[in-house]
């Protein structure tokens, strides 16, 4: 019996998990007693794509123990999706072409029988055009920032919020030492749930978000409460595109090519400046960036990941394609993946997080 053929790919950010969803998906189909075999296409779709192709066979020896190893075998990318792919002109110059009918007869010749393609929501709207085109195609959800509506959770954002928890820890006791005001800049370029759930873990006096643009003079008046004649101390959790009343995210665009999402990353410094001569405390910033998608994913994510890619190929066995996983009341389902990037996931006003976080004493910044 000729084997059936499963690609897998991983796109846009990497992060925590990656790797045991990849280890899930080879060990679920070599459990399957039948013919699958699996492989990989490096650095999203370009594996495919390249000239030669870089293709990486995937069986149980390869993709042992992986599930304690952060980033991606597979490697990444987020510049140059098939259907804006940038070429060079003759001038010098760049422009985008649609490579996606390119890209599916590619993967005929390949004799692909399905495609799972890991990855967020960006990922994901290529998924969905690919899908529309005929392709065979299994979504997994992946995003630190937690930020897909149809899924409760997406592994590596746990992990996210664990290094951004520990590090927030660590800046406690030196702003406590030096009656200081610490920022800690985390990752959130639309959602706020790492600002969030760190804020809360760590206990954060303040924390800022993107939902909810903040007013300068409530942290102010929050910091002077806690910070007399200089001393005392605070911590502020900040979400990367969290912004002011009336003001824009801090932001920039990238000079690499391909590379399309506004180039985020600066707000504490723009806060620390807005504060200085309005409190009687030093300020100082840590922007963690790319730490918070380093590293081995704790345990929650590794269990999450495996279940996700078990899910995958059992949604590739019942040819339910077109679809992406979901973990929704702890319970993996899955739902189209039109439907599933359709809704963006934001901290809504009534999320009991924030509310707990109100509770608390958090300054939201409103």
């Amino acid at each position: 019996m000729k084997k059936k053929r499963i690609l897998i790919l991983t796109g846009g950010g990497d992060c925590p998990g990656l790797n045991t969803v990849i280890r899930a998906i080879v060990r679920a189909a070599h459990n399957a007693h039948s013919n699958w075999e699996v492989i990989g296409s490096m650095r999203a779709f370009h594996g495919i794509l390249e000239t030669p192709q870089d293709i990486l066979p995937l069986n149980t020896h390869s993709v042992a123990g992986l599930q304690v190893k952060g980033g991606t075998i597979l490697e990444t990318t987020n510049k140059g999706k098939p259907t804006e792919f940038p070429v060079q002109n003759d001038d010098g110059t760049w422009t985008t072409i649609d490579r996606s009918d390119e890209l599916i007869e590619k993967l005929q010749r390949l004799s692909i029988y399905a495609v799972i393609n890991i990855g967020g929501d960006g990922s994901q709207n290529i998924s969905q055009h690919l899908y529309k085109k005929g392709l065979n195609i299994i979504g997994v959800p992946k995003t630190i920032d937690n930020d897909l509506s149809s899924t409760e959770f997406t592994f590596g954002f746990q992990t996210a919020v664990e290094t951004a928890t520990t590090s927030v820890d660590k800046l406690v006791s030196t702003a406590e030492s030096h009656n200081r005001v610490m920022i800690a800049e985390v990752m959130g370029r639309d959602a706020g749930w790492i600002a969030l759930y760190t804020a809360v873990a760590a206990g954060a006096e303040i924390a800022l978000i993107p939902e909810i643009p903040y007013d300068i003079n409530k942290i102010i008046a929050k910091l002077n409460n806690r910070i007399i004649n200089g001393r005392g101390f605070a911590n502020i959790v900040v979400a990367e595109g969290a912004r002011p009343k009336e003001g824009v995210a801090v932001q920039s665009v990238s000079d690499e090519i391909g590379y399309e999402n506004p180039v985020l990353g600066g707000i504490g410094h723009k806060l620390m400046a807005d504060l200085k001569g309005k409190i009687s405390a030093d300020i100082r910033v840590t922007i963690l960036g790319h730490i918070q998608r380093g590293g081995t994913p704790i345990a929650f994510d590794r269990v999450l990941a495996t279940q996700f890619g078990v899910r995958a190929f059992e949604l590739v066995q019942a040819g339910k394609f077109g679809h992406m996983v979901t973990y929704n009341k702890s319970k993996f389902s899955s739902i189209p993946i039109k439907k599933a990037v359709s809704t963006y996931k934001s901290i809504e006003p009534d999320n009991y997080l924030l509310h707990t976080a109100r509770n608390m004493g958090i300054c939201m910044g409103d």
